[in-house]
């Protein structure tokens, strides 16, 4: 594949250069790709997820080469692996959606706990610290609808 199909994946199909807040772009393009992919089993909407993280990781590798800077602002592709897996096997519905969005960007941005994975090379680390923010943010929200439906 060429290095402009990467960038296009890693600019998460060009919102990462959107002037304002690319990161919550990118994390709107993962609601839409979610709720694209939620009707499928959960192995296979997990196996997406994850093969779209690991090219995810090498896309971001070659835009941090293009950009000629540690995770550059455009490479949104992290938010949107994140996203995918904040909402993963969370209802289609308004209210959860808006929660997870909400939930992944706070966790995202405050980054608890998760600073030293941004410390990886070669895209790992633009990825990681997402993916461990959707993770977390899937247990909070299962929690929290768990709690809610009491």
């Amino acid at each position: 594949m060429s290095k402009k199909v990467f960038l296009f994946i890693a600019t998460g199909a060009g919102c990462g250069y959107f002037p304002k807040a690319p990161g919550t772009a990118g994390s709107a393009v993962g609601v839409l790709l979610y709720l694209l992919l939620a009707g499928l089993p959960p192995a296979l909407y997990l196996a997406i997820t994850l093969l779209l993280s690991l090219l995810g990781v090498y896309a971001a590798r070659i835009a941090e080469s293009h950009f000629n800077k540690k995770d550059p602002k455009e490479v949104v592709i992290d938010e949107i692996a994140g996203m995918l897996l904040a909402l993963f096997m969370i209802p289609a519905e308004p209210f959860p959606l808006l929660a997870g969005f909400l939930l992944f960007r706070l966790l995202d941005i405050a980054k608890p706990g998760l600073r030293r994975l941004e410390k990886m090379e070669g895209g790992w680390g633009i990825m990681l610290d997402d993916v461990a923010a959707g993770i977390m943010a899937n247990g909070i929200l299962h929690g929290a609808l768990v709690f809610l439906a009491q």
